[in-house]
């Protein structure tokens, strides 16, 4: 490769490594002879020299049927790839759903087989998390952490004014018995949502009825279950808020079977924007997550750090969509 350019090795490997102190001149010849030789750096080589993998983590610590049935994730992992390959950077998708796994991975990372970890995990208290703190790994997470430990970089939706606008959406409408199906409330979304759905009846002058409150843990199989208990506990309910659009479309189908019309008795809006909101009939009213948005921003946020920026936090805007349910 040098004497095909006529320069030195030194120029070769400055240019390939960002062209740094190199005239020009002599990085368009090396250029010219990478195009003539068809020469491709391997990745192997340079990481063994430069002491780095050129590669990101994409760690799921949640069961791997969660993968599949949640297509908030697929989203996700979609932008982030996307981002990263606009930097020439593979992405390593790595589901740890189980304790083994975990430990697996854990090991894997830690050896410095990737530069730094996207962390996609809905539960405070993550062990995970922890460990690769303390092993000094590059991390950003999907969500703002909650509980105890190191500060953490995040990217996240603005749960508390998502929740904030459904409530007083439905409270536009005349509603006034909004029960709420949560997410696990040892999440922030499961939190958050809750909280300022209590603020909200509050500032309306509605007291809280724990009648209407039931819990959910974003699944598939938690989706009717939740509408199932609030229809036994208020039969008066007139509106339902749903922290996932996907535990909504099971709202849905109860409503359906208990012969309740949406949105004329029980208003429903759901939260996230996912695929699920289009695909419920009616379509449903939810709160916009910009995932794709959250996708680049981690990406953004873990190369800032594996250049050796402190950890941050970015907070997006989540949006109203108004669709059928209404």
């Amino acid at each position: 490769m040098a004497r095909e350019a006529g320069v030195s090795r030194g120029t070769v490997s400055r240019v390939l490594n960002g062209g740094h102190y190199v005239s020009p001149a002599a990085a368009e010849a090396v250029n010219a002879a990478i195009r003539n030789t068809g020469y491709v750096v391997s990745r192997h080589a340079r990481s063994l020299i430069i002491g780095r993998s050129d590669s990101v983590g994409f760690l799921l610590t949640e069961p791997q049927e969660r993968f599949f049935e949640d297509p908030n994730f697929n989203v996700l992992l979609r932008g982030c790839t996307q981002t990263l390959a606009a930097h020439d950077i593979p992405l390593l998708l790595m589901p740890a759903g189980t304790e083994d796994e975990r430990r697996r991975i854990t090991r894997y990372i830690t050896a410095g087989h990737v530069d730094g970890v996207l962390l996609v995990s809905s539960h405070s208290g993550d062990p995970v998390a922890k460990e690769l703190r303390e092993a000094g790994v590059p991390l950003v997470a999907c969500g703002k952490p909650i509980g105890p430990g190191a500060k953490v970089s995040y990217v996240a939706a603005d749960d508390r004014d998502g929740a904030r606008d459904m409530v007083r959406h439905l409270l536009s409408l005349g509603r006034r018995r909004i029960g709420v199906v949560t997410g696990p409330l040892d999440t922030p979304g499961g939190v958050e949502r809750l909280s300022r759905y209590k603020e909200e009846l509050a500032e309306a002058g509605i007291g809280v009825d724990e009648s209407l409150i039931v819990s959910g843990d974003y699944s598939r199989a938690s989706r009717e279950a939740g509408a199932e208990r609030l229809l036994a506990q208020a039969p008066d309910m007139d509106a339902v808020f749903v922290a996932s659009d996907l535990m909504a479309q099971g709202v849905l189908a109860a409503l359906r079977r208990a012969g309740k019309g949406v949105p004329d008795d029980i208003a429903v809006g759901g939260f996230d924007d996912s695929p699920a909101a289009t695909a419920a009939t009616p379509q449903l009213t939810t709160i916009r997550q910009p995932w794709d948005r959250i996708g680049n921003e981690m990406v953004r946020v873990l190369r800032a750090q594996t250049g050796g920026e402190d950890a941050a936090a970015v907070i997006l805007p989540a949006e109203l969509v108004r669709r059928e349910s209404p």
